[in-house]
């Protein structure tokens, strides 16, 4: 059997010597901080303690996606301590879209091999609609087996809403589920307000970290729900949500959904701290948000520096910058300076991918040219899509993209078995002559590709098929992949260099013209169905406000 990562071996005493932070009782005080064996042993008053180390509980994640690192667990744990993240709670439903339960088991399998704690739960939108193609299927049975795993701490966000406040018998069975079991169950339900959100949280639902305006959040507040204040690597909604830990501050979490290895590098939830704090959140407040709350709203076994409890716990230079000196899990140090003490694993891929190469003759769309098409209007730092009906630009019968009127093809190639690719139009990338193409599509991960022509639509879409998985590039000038051999979503290097070869990537792409802060973020959404407002599968348009096909 695999060891959980809260099962680290014991280590020597140790002693922390500075300003002691209680989030409990929201007070900082100068003391001895003892470690014996992993746990806080006792945590002794001294006034003469340094008053430029502060000593507090180490951050959470509340809800992250960590294949969306390109990282594999064991990675993303050696990059995330340096910024004093002890613990998250992982949704894996990213690789179990596309290997099944197989592939929770080896995220679980790899994450054993760090003493990072990460909380994983169980998917419960396997694919997240009908209107997709996905490497599994998660009926009740599968969800209710992940469950009664000890290691499966919560249902994980169940993005189907519209079934959900329909009643559902099925999505209905797979909450009560977890309702039996005592697990938490999280929530995802962008722009739901009202009596239809009343009717998604009656229903079990506990949390959402899908709000983009504050009137949103304080209606889940309302409701009796935590609301996770996410700002990640495509969506970014803390300059609109941070007044919530004023008026909310036991309910509110800090979260990345989605964080690519270029920000990871840089900084993780110590950022969301230090900004809260920045805008006049009480200090304790903005602590509380990334441990205390999390922390007991999961019934984590994480450590709030109490005698008794894990030493998990953190040095910062100060309560405003929130730098980390110093990260400890179990009492063993994890990071200094910020370098991390983390060892890299060997690492086994798991992966599902049978795509083959295509012609350029696959990608060709024809019509009248007398009517109007939908098309996807992109919008930076968000999920979100927009649609506008235009006439579409036509050479000898054909729907082309054109770059003069920022009016790009979009493909999604079904990744899973042989299959035409589903082709629309899309705004706001702005690319001038090159194509770009993922194998990270959320959620059903299937490839899909932005292109100014068909051409390098062809070579960046083929590229991605060659290696199995990853990301491309591909211009007149310039060609670029990164594999992503596991399971088509992470890579086998560490963040520095996932970091290195994701900026590469988006430099290429900013280069031929697109605007977009993180333009292969953006792109991976542009297939997620459950997302207003248009959106595209392997099988086509989709409008997620009717949720149909077009």
């Amino acid at each position: 059997m695999q060891r959980h990562p809260t099962d680290s071996p014991p280590v020597d005493t140790l002693s922390l010597h500075g300003q002691c932070v209680d989030v409990i009782n929201g007070r900082c005080f100068g003391a001895r901080i003892v470690i014996e064996a992993g746990k806080i042993a006792a945590i002794e008053p001294d006034d003469s303690a340094p008053s430029e180390r502060f000593f507090m509980p180490g951050f959470v994640d509340a809800h992250v996606h960590i294949e969306s690192s390109l990282l594999t667990p064991v990675e993303f744990a050696r990059a995330a301590v340096v910024h004093g993240t002890v613990a998250t709670v992982s949704d894996p439903h990213e690789i179990a879209n596309v290997c099944g339960v197989e592939g929770v088991h080896w995220m679980l399998a790899n994450a054993a091999h760090s003493p990072f704690k990460c909380y994983f739960g169980a998917p419960s939108c396997v694919p997240a609609t009908p209107f997709e193609s996905a490497g599994a299927a998660f009926d009740l049975a599968t969800i209710e087996q992940l469950l009664a795993d000890e290691r499966i701490r919560y249902l994980a966000e169940v993005m189907n809403f519209p079934a959900v406040i329909a009643g559902d018998p099925n999505m209905l069975a797979i909450i009560d589920a977890a309702k039996r079991l005592g697990k938490n169950i999280d929530g995802h339900a962008p722009g739901v307000v009202g009596e239809a959100l009343q009717t998604y949280a009656a229903r079990g639902i506990e949390t959402d970290h899908e709000c983009v305006t504050l009137d949103e959040a304080r209606q889940r507040i309302a409701c009796g729900m935590h609301v996770a204040i996410r700002e990640g690597s495509a969506a970014r909604n803390f300059d609109a949500l941070w007044p919530l830990l004023k008026e909310s501050p036991a309910q509110c979490f800090f979260c990345s959904d989605d964080k690519h290895p270029d920000a990871l590098v840089v900084s993780h939830i110590n950022g969301l701290v230090a900004r809260a704090v920045a805008n006049g959140v009480p200090t304790m407040d903005a602590i509380r948000a990334a441990t205390l709350n999390p922390i007991r709203h999961y019934k984590l076994p994480v450590g709030l520096l109490r005698v008794g409890d894990p030493a998990d716990c953190i040095e910062v230079s100060d309560l405003r910058s929130f730098n980390v000196r110093a990260t400890y899990i179990n009492g063993r140090q994890v990071s200094k300076a910020s370098e991390t003490l983390l060892p890299p694993v060997a690492t086994r891929p798991i992966n599902r991918f049978a795509a083959q190469p295509i012609d350029p003759n696959a990608l060709a769309m024809f019509d009248s040219g007398n009517n109007t098409l939908p098309v996807i209007v992109a919008k930076d730092g968000q999920l979100l899509t927009g649609r506008e009906d235009l006439q579409p630009t036509m050479d000898d019968g054909r729907v082309v993209a054109d770059p003069q009127r920022d009016l790009l093809k979009i493909v999604v190639l079904n990744r899973y078995q042989s299959a035409p690719p589903a082709l629309a139009l899309i705004r706001n990338f702005g690319l001038k002559t090159g194509a770009m193409a993922s194998s990270v599509a959320h959620d059903s991960h299937n490839i899909v590709a932005v292109g100014a022509d068909d051409a390098q639509l062809t070579a960046a879409i083929n590229a991605v098929i060659e290696c199995g998985g990853g990301l491309a590039f591909c211009s007149p000038n310039n060609n670029r992949v990164y594999p992503l051999p596991v399971a088509g979503l992470m890579g086998l290097g560490d963040a520095q260099q996932a970091a290195k070869a994701f900026t590469e990537l988006t430099d290429l792409a900013r280069g031929d013209g697109c605007t977009l802060r993180s333009p292969y973020m953006t792109l991976s959404f542009m297939a997620l169905l459950v997302i207003p407002s248009l959106k595209i599968s392997d099988r086509g348009l989709f409008d997620v406000d009717a949720f149909a096909l077009l």
